[in-house]
């Protein structure tokens, strides 16, 4: 339990998780910081390298490069977004983020409400540049 003042957090403190597509780790999530409204993610994509597009039934969701540049989904549209550019993303709207280039590319998820232990769900869905 985290009080009703909050909770400080290292850059040490973060567990990094290993994926095909890079790596992320869970800033703000409810069995970490007891969070109710936010969950914040850090994530690396690789060289080349992305996630299956997806949706958040119930969560609306703002993209926030970091560093790098990301190609982002939204529905059947997409943009290339730099350090400092930001998408949102409404619940249930089809998304996904690939990185296009020969360097890594981070970015911050930022979702909400907070749903589950692990504060987001997520289902794939499909891919809506090869469906009809």
């Amino acid at each position: 339990m985290i009080g009703t003042m909050g909770i400080f957090k290292s850059k040490d403190s973060l567990q990094w998780a290993s994926q095909e597509w890079g790596s992320s780790t869970e800033i703000s999530v409810p069995r970490i910081t007891d969070t109710e409204h936010l969950v914040v993610l850090d994530v690396i994509f690789k060289p080349g390298k992305g996630h299956s597009f997806h949706i958040h039934p119930r969560q609306e969701e703002v993209i926030y490069v970091l560093s790098g540049q990301v190609e982002q989904w939204i529905g059947n549209s997409h943009q290339l977004l730099n350090p400092g550019d930001s998408a949102f993303i409404a619940p249930g709207e089809v998304h996904a983020s690939f990185n296009k280039t020969k360097e890594d590319v981070r970015i911050l998820a930022i979702l909400g409400p907070s749903i589950g232990n692990d504060g987001y769900e997520v289902e794939d869905a499909e891919d809506p540049r090869i469906s009809s």
